[in-house]
């Protein structure tokens, strides 16, 4: 069987971006966060730290794992649900 690298795998992926974001991220709650579990353990990278100390989050290319708010610690600062019908990841065979 072929190991197929992250990065590879991801190029056979594609997103349906819905209007309405499945996942928001409180920013000012994000602030008092000492751990900022979600930047290094989200596999798509989408949780980037700022210099002001909020996290700038992107859900467009998020696939849909769930780790962040599992991860999270802060009640109330990532809000996660299934993208609307017919968005969200759509996965190719490649």
């Amino acid at each position: 069987m072929h190991e197929m690298s992250f990065a590879d795998r991801m190029s056979t992926v594609e997103f349906d971006v819905g209007d309405r974001p499945h996942i928001t991220v409180d920013t000012e709650v994000c602030r008092s966060c000492t751990t900022r579990a979600c930047v290094p353990a989200c596999p798509a990278k989408l949780f980037v730290p700022t210099d002001d100390g909020g996290i700038l989050f992107n859900y467009e290319q998020c696939f849909e794992c769930g780790t962040c708010y599992q991860l999270c610690n802060s009640a109330g600062a990532i809000t996660w649900t299934y993208p609307d019908g017919g968005h969200g990841v759509v996965f190719r065979k490649g």
